[in-house]
């Protein structure tokens, strides 16, 4: 092949992977700052999702010299990993430049560049000033991000599909094979406090190593002076740890919590960056931060000599609960830190999540910032009784949360999780011997945006959960913004489900194993009939890509599992590709005061278990309150076309 050929190979793939919609812009006026959530007017997403201390703009909202690439959805791209679906894409000498809305002095950059050739990562530069002074070089590193293949991927973009797995690409697949995981982000404390009218550009400077730099979204934010040290604490320096990060500190970190047990005190880590790199066991004790902008705990994900018993062959820094066969931990309080790990590449069986173990009697985990982790909190129970609240979990190679096997009484509440490489929240009843199933947990006023794989909010089996008041957007590939699976080896639904007053946006992708919409809200009778009490109400699903509602099995199963005891009520769907609701399997579901616009398919898709004999097998019960286009003939396509709809809008 020459060395022609190969370079318009490269720029084929490039383009295929940036998106198809590239425009120019550099708008002759500049236009006006922009506020946002998940990429809309905050107005039409008030009252849902998490209370965060940063506001968010959006680049292709920003005055810019490059091209916006997007909106497009389509998995393995730029624009479909970037939040709203637009980004900008900036060459040597080209900016973004943002107009601060508050006062502001600090800011977080969600970007991407290019990996090395051969995997790995590159770093490269990039020209931070305000208002044209003040410069200062950001380096960009995607070390962190671009994972190949199938699960559970790769770093090498030359990997191959795994052989014997059904794919919808046809052969011979292209090179690299099924790129993700793009985006990485880095937090920058300002030299001061800059105003609202104050101008920050990020520029590409003239000599770079990448071939591009794509700028997502700018988080802005007032960051308050370090905490002081509280009474009755005790200063982790006292037992030699190393606020410059040059020495490892967990030794006196260890020394710290085991003193302040004994004589009843909290443990303080003040301002600075302290080298950890392997769990920091934690049991009936205080350890709290000077902030997490401030204390940072940084390690490096480093091989075990031998397989650790919970079969990790790696460290990272993480503080852990003990595990529940070691009789887990209580009254744990862990709050007003940073955890910056190392995690490049995902290995199911190692411990080198940012938070773990079993955690619970009257616990709390708060103020926590979780970065480049496998999953930001994992933790495995049996365990009962925890408040998780007011985290940014971003970048994790694996789930954002995962409340894991016989999970109870677990509230996560006003956490913000973004660029999940699987579900941003889950929780997962898996099946045990003693039959303990995950029961009476609460996701409730979350923010969960771009998980690279499966879904935003995933409830997968157990008894009386809830997922409540949550703002949920832009899922990628192999999931949607809400789902509930009887799945993963998971205990039955029993008692109630409830999805109530969440707000999703731009969900239901197309499922690229099955080459067919999602829904908004999909639920998946894998494993076991689903028969719960499940509630879905008061909600918004705003700019579906495919479908609003989805229930389906599994073909080797349609005639064994079915949906039943479904109740949807006081719902608005504005803006639909296909269908309100698709029905692929057996069972029931009652509709009441679901008002829709902006469907690209009739309303009701219905193939049920795909007998073919002029009754569906899923019956959907249309009762009062029920605007649009409800009712029609019966209707089955597999996949019908998509019709974009417009953007969303306030409701009158």
């Amino acid at each position: 092949m020459s060395r022609t050929h190969l370079r318009a190979v490269a720029v084929a793939l490039t383009t295929a992977i940036l998106g198809a919609t590239l425009t120019t812009t550099a708008t002759a006026s500049r236009p006006e700052p922009r506020i946002t959530r998940a990429g809309l007017d905050p107005a039409l997403v008030a009252g849902r999702g998490a209370t965060v201390p940063f506001v968010e703009q959006e680049a292709e909202n920003a005055f810019f010299t490059g091209e916006q690439i997007g909106p497009g959805r389509e998995a393995y791209t730029l624009p479909a990993e970037a939040s709203g679906r637009t980004a900008v894409r900036l060459q040597p000498q080209q900016y973004v430049e943002f107009t601060l809305t508050h006062a502001a002095n600090a800011l977080t950059l969600r970007y991407s560049i290019p990996d090395a050739p051969t995997g790995g990562g590159i770093r490269a530069p990039l020209d931070l000033t305000v208002n044209g002074k003040h410069k200062r070089i950001l380096t960009l590193t995607s070390e962190y991000a671009w994972l190949y293949g199938m699960y559970p991927f790769s770093n090498d973009p030359a990997v191959d599909p795994i052989p014997g797995w059904w794919k919808p690409e046809t052969d011979p697949v292209a090179k690299p094979f099924r790129p993700n995981h793009f985006y990485d982000e880095q937090r920058v404390l300002l030299d001061r406090t800059y105003k609202a009218g104050d101008r920050v550009r990020f520029a590409v400077p003239k000599q770079t190593n990448a071939a591009w730099t794509v700028i997502d979204v700018a988080d802005f934010e007032f960051v308050k002076a370090p905490n002081r040290q509280p009474a009755r604490s005790l200063d982790v320096r006292l037992f030699g740890a190393d606020p410059t990060g040059r020495r490892d500190s967990a030794p006196a970190i260890d020394r710290a919590i085991a003193t302040a047990k004994k004589i009843g005190w909290s443990v303080f880590i003040p301002a600075g960056t302290f080298q950890v790199n392997r769990h920091i066991v934690v049991d009936k004790v205080t350890v709290r931060g000077a902030g997490n902008w401030h204390t940072i705990i940084k390690g490096k994900v480093l091989p075990l000599a031998e397989p650790a018993p919970d079969k990790s062959t790696h460290s990272a820094p993480g503080f852990y609960g003990k595990y529940a066969d070691a009789g887990g931990s209580t009254k744990v309080h862990l709050a007003d830190f940073a955890i910056e790990s190392d995690v490049r590449e995902r290995i199911d069986t190692d411990q080198v999540n940012g938070i773990g173990g079993a955690i619970g009697g009257g616990s709390t985990i708060e103020n926590l910032y979780l970065h480049h982790t496998k999953v930001g909190i994992w933790l495995d129970g049996p365990m009962d009784g925890l408040l998780i609240r007011n985290n940014i979990i971003t970048d994790a190679i694996a789930d954002g949360m995962n409340l894991h096997l016989g999970v109870s009484n677990v509230r996560a509440t006003n956490n913000f999780v973004r660029n999940s490489g699987d579900d941003g929240l889950a929780m997962w009843s898996e099946a045990n011997p003693d039959g303990l199933a995950n029961h009476d947990n609460v996701y409730d006023h979350n923010t969960v945006q771009t998980p690279v794989l499966a879904n935003n909010i995933a409830i997968y089996g157990g008894k009386d959960n809830a997922v409540t008041d949550n703002l949920v957007a832009d899922p990628i590939r192999e999931g949607s913004t809400l789902h509930a699976g009887s799945r993963f080896g998971s205990t039955p639904f029993e008692g109630k489900l409830t999805f109530a007053r969440n707000t999703t946006v731009r969900g239901g992708p197309r499922d690229l194993n099955w080459n067919i919409g999602l829904g908004a809200i999909w639920l998946y009778a894998l494993q076991s009939t689903m028969n719960a009490d499940l509630q879905i109400t008061d909600s918004s699903f705003l700019d579906s890509t495919y479908n609003a509602m989805m229930f389906v099995v599994d073909w080797p199963v349609k005639d064994t599992y079915a949906i039943n005891n479904v109740a949807v009520s006081n719902i608005k769907v504005d803006g639909t590709g296909t269908g309100v609701v698709n029905a692929r399997v057996g069972g029931f579901a009652s509709f009441e005061n679901v008002d829709a616009r902006n469907v690209g398919a009739p309303f009701v898709n219905n193939c049920g278990t795909f007998q073919f004999d002029g009754t569906p097998e899923f019956d959907v019960r249309l009762l009062n309150g029920n605007d649009g286009g409800w009712y029609g003939a019966t209707w089955c396509e597999d996949r019908p076309t998509v019709v974009p709809p417009p953007p969303p809008s306030a409701w009158n």
